[in-house]
Order: structure tokens, then sequence, then C-alpha cells
């Protein structure tokens, strides 16, 4: 996108799929979180795609298509501070790129809570031996 053309909000599922596939876009070829990506989608990109276009939809547009615990897949994943850092940026970054509004605060806002309240959720579960409840 060029500078001359006007940014929009994130409105329509049409773009969250764009946030979505720019986003994973970018995961696929960052050095950092690729492997840790691949190693758990493996082959199931398409399943893992929908699924975070339906988490989406749900966050920002208010289409109540999400059910499920996003936080379970994640937690004896081995991801630190810098994981979590890198993943806000390149979000943050692809939001940036193409939308600006109140969507496109919001989801910067959800992506931030998200990913603090993983990395504390995450790290208590190392320190500790429960289980974490679905």
């Amino acid at each position: 996108m060029n500078s001359s053309q006007m940014k929009k909000d994130i409105e329509t599922l049409n773009d969250v799929r764009l946030l979505v596939d720019t986003f994973y876009d970018k995961i696929r070829e960052d050095d950092l979180l690729k492997d840790i990506f691949q190693n758990v989608i493996k082959d199931n990109w398409d399943v893992h795609l929908e699924k975070m276009y339906r988490f989406w939809q749900t966050v920002l547009l208010d289409e109540h298509t999400y059910n499920g615990s996003p936080f379970l897949p994640h937690v004896k994943l081995p991801i630190h501070t810098a994981h979590f850092e890198r993943w806000l940026t390149l979000f943050n970054e692809v939001i940036n790129s193409f939308f600006e509004g109140k969507n496109a605060t919001k989801a910067k806002l959800q992506g931030e809570r998200m990913a603090a309240m993983f990395h504390s959720k995450i790290n208590y579960y190392r320190e500790n031996t429960s289980t974490p409840l679905i």
C-alpha cells in the first residue's frame, strides 16, 4: 500500500482474512517464530488460518463464529519473552500497514492483552505442577 491510499478500519471478514493471512505469511518467514509454528501446525495451515479468521471475526466484528480455548494449544510451547515481543511486532506491523480506526486499535490492544496473558500463564504453569483447565 502506498502512502496515497487511504487505510480503512477492519470491518469485514475479508479485512480479517487480509490481516490473518498477511500476519501468518510474516510468521512463516520469521527466523525466530517460523519453526515453533511449523512444528505444531505442520501441514494444517488451512485449518489453523480458518480458526484464526473465526477468532478475530468474533473479537473484532462481534460475529460469534469462534468457540474454543485459545490458551491451551500454547501452554507447552517453548516460547519466551522474545517470542511474544516478535509476535506483537509483526502483528502490529500488519495492522499499521493496512488499517486504521476503532477495530484496528482494538486488534492491537487485544494482541497486547493476549500476549501478556499467555506469557504470564505459560510461566505460571512452567513453575507449578497444576494442569490448565479447559
